[in-house]
């Protein structure tokens, strides 16, 4: 089997937080320098509340992964304050795109100004259809930091994205396989017709919820379709939680606050 592109997936730093764990984020750093993945995508909530120290702060952290090639989103903390201006000055344009090893990458910016929730619209909508247009053979990834649809172990539902019904209309249209997510904190795969829908943890914070631990993904892309997601807390083996190999048979083993090895295994099969 030919190697996969790797994708380290991590979300919610909230630099600058009462629940930022410093030595916990220096930890998630050294084990990304380890794996040596092929693309970081981190999906927002860089900071707490949009200030410029916090921005900085994120920044040098971030600068110390060894992987060039990062999409870094906003997310609805950094929007607050007129943060988005220390975001643009320090990491550039809020939508991304990215290409590499047969990937290619949309980052899309969800968040709203001093608002948790989150919107796409239809200004973005028009950009998503003409990137992926001329991407035939490729496999398409969208990150964002709104979760698209509603997270298991969560509580009450609130801030989805407002246009999450079109967004998906338009991703669904253009074929993109994979969405990568935060916000929530709390990890999730769901299986969506062909798209994968992956949420992140919070990688270095106390703002937990239930059972789960701090955690990012790490997303394995094969050129012959199989895509496999690893959940990875630091200090602890990354576990395989879902593995999609066939179109026609499914493995999932997710489930918020439980740990993948106690699970029995679950095979679900797609409706035709």
């Amino acid at each position: 089997m030919s190697a996969p592109t790797v994708i380290a997936h991590i979300s919610d730093l909230h630099c600058g937080s009462r629940y930022h764990i410093p030595s916990l984020a220096k930890r998630v750093i050294d084990e990304l320098n380890l794996l040596c993945p092929d693309v970081v995508i981190v999906t927002g909530d860089l900071t707490d509340m949009g200030f410029r120290h916090e921005f900085e702060q994120a920044k040098n952290l971030l600068d110390r992964i060894a992987c060039n090639r990062r999409v870094v989103m906003m997310g609805n903390h950094d929007a607050r304050n007129v943060g988005d201006e220390h975001y643009a000055e320090l990491f550039g344009a809020r939508n991304s795109e990215l290409e590499h090893g047969g990937v290619r990458v949309l980052g899309v910016d969800s968040s709203e100004p001093d608002l948790d929730t989150g919107r796409v619209g239809r200004e973005r909508y028009r950009w998503i259809e003409e990137r992926f247009a001329d991407c035939l053979d490729e496999v398409k990834l969208v990150a964002m930091h709104h979760h698209l649809v509603p997270v298991p172990g969560t509580g009450r539902e609130r801030n989805i994205v407002h246009d999450a019904g079109d967004l998906l209309r338009v991703l669904a249209n253009n074929g993109v396989d994979i969405v990568l997510c935060g916000h929530k904190h709390v990890p999730n795969v769901w299986r969506l017709e062909d798209m994968l829908i992956v949420n992140a943890g919070t990688c270095c914070t106390h703002r937990l919820r239930g059972k789960v631990r701090p955690c990012y993904n790490i997303i394995e892309i094969y050129p012959q379709g199989r895509v496999r997601v690893l959940r990875k807390e630091p200090f602890v083996d990354g576990e395989v939680v879902a593995d999609f190999s066939d179109i026609n048979r499914r493995h999932c083993r997710w489930r918020p606050g439980v740990r993948a090895s106690e699970l029995d295994e679950v095979i679900v099969e797609d409706l035709l």
